[in-house]
């Protein structure tokens, strides 16, 4: 008998789908989060029931670790496969298979590095449309679909979560045995992921807007609580506010925590660990121990939420030779006016800063992370600039850019 410990998310339940074809009665498939993953498999390694066990998609800590390497060291199977860089130490034992990325520099996923293990080993037969679906799910978890505009492999993770496991497992299994050569949606099933990708849309246009923003340990830190399509809102708002090291989503009521970024230069699978966790350099969770509750819940309640920048604008516009206006939940003003040598200063509250920066964008991420700060609209400037100058909203329209380096040249 076979028993398989994988993840909850779609990675891991295409490791399940694939042990079920390979050993079809004989495997007991036991999807797990980090939170009950070592002590299912503490319980497994302590009352023994199979003859193989594997673990793939996640990662045990030390203690089970070391009971796993025991098992081992008695004659008995073990096979731990994974591609976060987080587990990468499991390398260390022969039982271990961590690769995050194949040496053509393409990344990994469980379920393609299960699939290519079982071929390797014998313990299963190749099947095209099972590889189609291997992709589309290496893709979504890599995040390569984003990149590569491959939609069909973020509607099989939509999907994925429309439907319960049971039912979208039973319809896959069904589907690879019945037709082998290729793989594909149903028509019915385009239809609800039409409805859901609308869905999305809508929960990603209204979390935008409760978002807020701390300094976390050493990131500048976006806070947004939430429990669904957390890999959708995690990357829209790094792109809505990519002044932002990482994207933080709370699941109050799962106790866990999510973290997502854009960025090169932060690694949120090193920062996930800091309270447990793991993942991917782009995209990894973790439990929220009393330490994350404090700094994310208790600490953060009480900021201002922060807005979007409008994408309308004609006047108030960024980079303009004139001056752009940003304003804050304070109600503090801050202007960005660049100079003839081409170099950006920063006037906020009446007070020219003593910064001088060398591009448009590095004066605004220090204007959205120092004064957490959002473009003005066009119609709150020209509010204010007519009532200031008491003319019309018509006659500042068609002496802006005028009045503004007016304005900015008396600060």
């Amino acid at each position: 008998m076979v028993k398989l410990f994988t993840d909850i998310d779609l990675d891991g339940l295409g490791c399940g789908v694939i042990a079920k074809l390979a050993f079809g009665d004989h495997v007991d498939v036991a999807y797990c989060s980090y939170r009950n993953l070592n002590q299912r498999v503490d319980t497994f390694v302590e009352h023994p029931d199979h003859e193989e066990v594997y673990i793939t998609d996640l990662a045990v800590n030390k203690e089970v670790e070391q009971k796993l390497a025991q098992r081992f060291q008695e004659g008995k199977h073990v096979r731990m496969i994974d591609h976060h860089i987080t587990a990468s130490h499991f390398n260390e034992y022969e039982w271990g298979i961590v690769v995050p990325e194949y040496e053509t520099g393409k990344k990994t996923c469980a379920t393609s590095l299960f699939y290519e293990y079982l071929l390797e080993n014998k313990l299963m037969k190749e099947n095209n449309a099972l590889e189609q679906f291997i992709e589309l799910i290496r893709q979504y978890d890599t995040w390569e679909w984003d990149e590569n505009k491959n939609f069909d492999a973020k509607r099989l993770n939509d999907l994925f979560y429309i439907m319960s496991r049971e039912v979208f497992e039973e319809e896959m299994l069904k589907r690879f045995n019945e037709n082998p050569a290729s793989f594909s949606l149903t028509e019915m099933e385009n239809k609800l992921l039409d409805i859901e990708e609308n869905k999305i849309e809508r929960y990603i246009n209204s979390k935008s807007r409760q978002i807020v923003q701390g300094q976390i340990d050493e990131y500048c830190i976006g806070i947004i609580h939430a429990e669904q399509y957390l890999s959708e809102l995690g990357n829209a708002l790094n792109k809505i506010y990519p002044h932002l090291d990482m994207i933080a989503l709370l699941n109050m009521s799962g106790k866990k925590m999510g973290y997502r970024t854009i960025h090169d230069h932060v690694n949120v699978a090193q920062y996930a660990r800091k309270y447990g966790g793991g993942g991917h350099p782009k995209a990894s969770g973790s439990e929220m121990n009393k330490e994350a509750f404090e700094k994310f819940v208790i600490s953060a309640f009480n900021l201002p939420t922060l807005k979007p920048d409008p994408d309308r604008n004609e006047l108030n516009i960024k980079g303009a030779q004139y001056g752009t206006s940003y304003q804050n939940a304070a109600g503090e003003i801050t202007y960005i006016k660049p100079d003839v040598d081409h170099k950006f200063f920063v006037f906020h509250n009446g007070v020219k800063q003593n910064e001088v920066f060398t591009t448009y964008e590095e004066a605004e991420r220090h204007v959205k992370r120092k004064y957490i700060s959002w473009l003005r609209f066009d119609h709150d400037c020209l509010r204010q600039y007519a009532s200031a100058q008491q003319i019309t909203t018509q006659a500042v329209k068609e002496n802006y850019g005028t009045i503004v380096e007016n304005i900015i040249h008396k600060l």
